[in-house]
């Protein structure tokens, strides 16, 4: 059964560019590379807020699911790299994460709903960029990605649900600011190909 992600694209702020699946196709090496490492980052965001915010009980079993399931995601994605041969390596990462926490509100629970709604939009980006690649792969790696669509798609909901549940004030104002920086990373140049990059030169 095909992952709708309608809710998702209509959450992000554009489309990724055609341009960008034609570069990460052609560098599939790199975009693998930087997929585990993308997983492995996430299963780690999961922790530090599971640490940093003990006191929330349901946001920390649900952060504990996350991250167990991300590191499965990196996994398999190793797995995929030792079988293609590709060597695992370190890679300098993209701006996009850093630069979106710029925005992080330094007091609580601003702070806490702000790092929620920024997870949220990396994963949607995930998601809609899994989805946006998939005709420009191999059937195998194809098949893949088809199948992260739904758990990307779960993890975007649980993080956006909590941001709300948790706000003491209306968030729509801090969703659309972290909507239009996120656009912008997407649909500027980026001079290195990364899975969350920009327009890659």
């Amino acid at each position: 059964m095909e992952t709708d992600i309608s809710a998702i694209k209509n959450f992000l702020g554009c489309d990724t560019p055609a341009s960008w699946c034609e570069v990460a196709a052609a560098k599939l090496d790199i975009l693998l590379i930087d997929h585990a490492h993308c997983e492995k980052k996430a299963a780690s965001s999961a922790i530090v807020i599971l640490f940093r915010y003990p006191e929330y009980e349901d946001l920390i079993f649900a952060l504990s699911r996350i991250a167990r399931e991300e590191l499965r995601h990196f996994e398999q994605v190793i797995r995929i790299l030792k079988k293609r041969n590709i060597p695992f390596r370190h890679l300098p990462p993209s701006r996009y994460a850093d630069e979106l926490r710029k925005g992080i509100a330094t007091h609580e629970p601003s702070r806490l709903i702000d790092i929620l709604i920024i997870t949220a939009f990396i994963e949607a980006r995930s998601c809609e960029r899994f989805a946006a690649i998939i005709p420009y792969l191999d059937e195998e790696l194809g098949r893949f990605y088809s199948q992260l669509l739904a758990s990307e798609a779960r993890h975007f909901q649980t993080y956006l649900n909590f941001a709300f549940q948790y706000a003491t004030t209306d968030i729509t104002n801090r969703i659309q600011y972290f909507r239009e920086k996120e656009k912008n990373l997407i649909l500027t140049s980026d001079d290195q190909l990364r899975f969350h990059s920009g327009i890659s030169c």
